[in-house]
């Protein structure tokens, strides 16, 4: 199979791909396509896998603790009140997780909303310029705690 996921994830290994945060034990730490929430970040799984019923329970206590600490270093790093976490593998059949950090200052109708509520056609991409500092922030924190690893240098670099 060929998603969308395994695509990222064999780019990831390659140093390609331009999200690419670091990697964590159970997989890659990407910034989302859109930042309509600052900070908000997937963790692909690597290798990947249809769901997470698909792992053993060593690989989902890995994957689920990941998810945490990435959360972890968005709440110590932003000013997100609270997490959200969401692996729904209705489109794509391979694991991935959502990690969305939730602030006060959101569209009051939205705050206390599902993340799907926003238009995210209308949400600002991703921006290499833009998002750099955040995505540097959030694998400086993660490296400090020793929970992630730098992600490999792209080619000619």
């Amino acid at each position: 199979m060929d998603t969308i996921i395994h695509q990222r994830v064999a780019l990831c290994q390659k140093g390609e791909y331009p999200k690419a945060i670091c990697k964590m034990p159970s997989g890659w730490v990407v910034l989302g396509d859109v930042q309509f929430l600052r900070g908000y970040c997937l963790l692909l799984p690597d290798p990947v896998v249809p769901h997470l019923n698909s792992m053993s329970e060593a690989q989902r206590s890995a994957y689920l603790l990941d998810m945490t600490r990435i959360g972890d270093a968005l709440l110590h790093l932003t000013d997100a009140i609270r997490m959200n976490y969401e692996m729904l593998g209705n489109i794509e059949p391979a694991l991935h997780a959502h990690i969305f950090p939730r602030y006060n200052d959101e569209p009051e109708a939205l705050r206390t909303a599902p993340v799907w509520h926003y238009d995210w056609k209308a949400a600002r991409a991703f921006d290499i310029n833009e998002d750099a500092a955040i995505m540097q922030q959030i694998a400086n924190k993660l490296i400090a705690d020793n929970f992630a690893v730098p992600c490999p240098k792209k080619p000619n670099q």
